[in-house]
């Protein structure tokens, strides 16, 4: 049962990749691309909300830049390595 947990990370990991990939790209608000960006954002809101909220977006002139991604990668990957010192993973 444990290995779920490590295969749902995982699988955490790579929607949060997928959701900053698609977040460079203009798309199309009809297109399958859209519908899968808005999946992406459903999935991955509830950890990076309190996360951006804590640690607003770092503006540089008229850009700004959302490390609210970073934050939540590192401490996936900090538990995963937790998990597996532990003989989890």
């Amino acid at each position: 049962m444990l290995w779920f947990v490590c295969l749902l990370l995982n699988l955490y990991l790579f929607a949060i990749f997928g959701r900053v990939l698609l977040s460079w790209f203009p798309l199309n608000p009809h297109g399958a691309m859209a519908t899968v960006a808005g999946f992406l954002i459903t999935v991955t809101d509830p950890v990076m909300r309190p996360v951006r909220r804590m640690l607003p977006a770092a503006r540089f002139g008229g850009m700004a830049f959302d490390f609210s991604p970073v934050i939540v990668i590192f401490g996936i990957i900090l538990l995963q390595r937790l998990l597996r010192a532990a003989g989890i993973c």
